[in-house]
């Protein structure tokens, strides 16, 4: 069984299977790009793999038949009267077979096989995690991006406040305090610019990271993040969270710990070790065959603590899966309720904040150019538009990053409409 792969998100599972061609450094990158490569190249994916090659390891090897081992024993030489030398030496070749009680080969057996797929099933959950973090971290450089063109415009507009002011300065109708506040708060727009091309910079180092690489390859980030109009109820969301690999791993555990329980009560039980060998006298120059039977004895060692242990372990199993799927189900809401409230933020700010603070940034424009308004009250105005939209664009990296990491858990798509500018 092979968990299915989410998205919008992760809509490329198909595309992952064929080889990405290298990109310059100055090639623009898409979401669809990012997830490719992240699967193609990350280590702790390659890392997962050789996880399952140890657990094959181990069950071919629990499959494996005891070696029969061959003894060579020489009687009666080296003494004293008719013993001296060899003269009366007995000559003992042997061969020896552990023969096993029936199931307890089956038994480690089938721990094998429960090792391999709880490996495979924690690729799987290794395997939407990476996915999930890629999406997460190409959103935040698309964030990222975003706030720095928010910034420039800003800047851009403060400066063509500049020649207006010169000229109310040069008139008298202003004072050179006004062009001292003016340049304030053209720096102090700009060392936010700064802050958000370190972040920027941060989150390319990230997004390169997952993708197997020391220094981002890639040029700009690609997409457009929209907003889905109706979100699914969280009880629809709750119900894929089955699909979750690291819920489905602990079936495999279960069985696993099941044989372990098996192999534990099958150990105190005997195996029968078998011998035959051939004789040789060599003061009357006679043969002879030698067989033999050997069991232990389980008096003192019924492997009763073993079993304890086992029972033990296999109880364990069923409250780390509640436990699992609680804090999955809390991790699962907590995001949800992000979701949700992001997308409410998202429609508040464009229903009126946003469209209000840019109508009443070209009227105070308009109005300063005019005399009627202040340098205070025109750089207030510009600081809340720009707010506005750092705002929305907080709350639309919110959104999109939720909707990666509730994929990543349910291992579905929610289809809440991602956009993606593809070159």
């Amino acid at each position: 069984m092979v968990a299915r792969l989410p998205i919008a998100l992760f809509c490329l599972a198909a595309a992952t299977a064929f080889p990405v061609p290298g990109q310059a450094s100055d090639a623009p990158l898409s979401l669809t790009r990012a997830l490719q490569r992240a699967l193609a190249a990350n280590p702790r994916l390659t890392a997962a793999e050789r996880d399952i090659g140890i657990a094959s390891g181990r069950r071919i090897q629990a499959g494996a038949l005891p070696n029969p081992d061959a003894s060579f024993e020489v009687d009666n030489v080296a003494g004293s009267g008719t013993y001296r030398g060899t003269r009366s030496a007995e000559t003992t070749l042997q061969l020896g077979q552990l023969v096993e009680l029936p199931g307890k080969r089956a038994a480690r057996m089938a721990i094998g096989d429960a090792e391999i797929d709880s490996a495979r099933w924690q690729r799987e959950a290794l395997r939407l995690e990476i996915l999930s973090e890629t999406a997460t971290a190409f959103f935040n450089i698309l964030g990222a991006q975003r706030r720095v063109q928010i910034f420039n415009t800003q800047i851009a507009a403060l400066d063509r406040l500049t020649p207006l002011l010169q000229r109310r300065v040069d008139a008298g109708a202003a004072s050179i305090a006004e062009t001292a506040r003016s340049q304030v708060a053209v720096d102090l727009v700009k060392a936010e610019r700064e802050r958000a091309r370190t972040a920027l910079a941060i989150h390319r180092r990230e997004l390169a990271s997952l993708m197997g690489r020391d220094a981002p390859d890639f040029g700009q980030a690609l997409g457009d993040l929209v907003l889905n109009s109706s979100l699914p109820p969280f009880r629809t969301i709750l119900a894929t969270l089955s699909n979750n690999p690291q819920l489905i791993r602990w079936t495999a555990v279960r069985a696993q710990r099941d044989a372990e329980l098996i192999a534990a009560r099958l150990k105190p039980y005997p195996d029968v070790r078998l011998t035959a060998g051939w004789r040789h006298y060599r003061d009357t120059n006679d043969n002879a065959v030698r067989l033999g039977v050997s069991i232990p004895l389980p008096v003192f060692d019924q492997n009763r603590g073993g079993v304890i242990e086992a029972h033990e372990a296999r109880a364990k199993v069923d409250a780390e899966q509640m436990a699992a799927r609680a804090a999955l189900t809390l991790t699962l809401g907590r995001t949800y309720e992000t979701m949700v409230g992001s997308a409410n933020e998202v429609k508040l700010l464009r229903g009126s904040a946003i469209e209000n603070s840019r109508r009443a940034l070209e009227a105070i424009e308009s109005g300063y150019a005019q005399g009627r308004f202040t340098l205070l009250e025109l750089l207030d105005a510009q600081a809340t538009a720009a707010q506005a939209s750092l705002r929305e664009m907080e709350a639309l990296i919110n959104y999109h990053t939720s909707i990666a990491v509730l994929e990543g858990l349910t291992g579905v798509p929610l289809g809440l409409g991602r956009r993606e500018r593809d070159r």
